[in-house]
């Protein structure tokens, strides 16, 4: 049994303001940073601890899970991967997924919007036909019984309000 939580990015700054600059370089704005110090807080009194937490290495992406790693006190136990970068796909994803959880049996993802709801879909329900909204800074439990399409069960999803409070 593997205990997969899923966190999407905080706020960064606005795609239209950022270009022509590369998109893997966008970050958090300072609201972005504040809330993700506030969500990780709601995490760590949920006594949430992760095995790993696995990142997309986008700037906004890794940043969130930096502050989450801190404040959760598991900077040790963050790495980064491409396979999470905005341009994902959910399905490759799962094919790589037991070489990159390792014998990690509690795992933090830390990506982007629309591979995070695929991803949740995919895991749930076997296919991405599942319509979910993740919001920036969100966070969603699935517990898998195996790493595969519909091999878990979503347990719950937050809000960065429901977390903060």
């Amino acid at each position: 049994m593997t205990d997969l939580y899923i966190l999407r990015h905080a706020v960064a700054e606005e795609r239209e303001n950022w270009a022509p600059k590369s998109e893997r370089q966008r970050p958090l704005t300072r609201k972005g940073e504040k809330e993700m110090f506030r969500v990780a807080k709601g995490m760590k009194k949920l006594d949430l601890t992760f095995d790993l937490i696995l990142s997309s290495p986008f700037v906004r992406a890794k940043r969130t899970a930096e502050i989450a790693a801190e404040v959760l006190g598991l900077e040790k136990k963050l790495k980064l991967s491409e396979k999470l970068g905005a341009d994902a796909e959910p399905e490759p994803f799962i094919r790589e997924a037991r070489r990159l959880f390792g014998s990690a049996r509690k795992v933090c993802l830390v990506g982007h919007e629309p591979f995070l709801s695929e991803l949740i879909s995919l895991f749930v329900r076997g296919d991405t036909a599942v319509s979910i909204k993740l919001k920036k800074a969100g966070l969603a439990k699935i517990s898998l019984d195996s790493i595969k399409p519909g091999g878990g069960i979503l347990e719950w999803l937050l809000t960065p309000s429901q977390l903060v409070n």
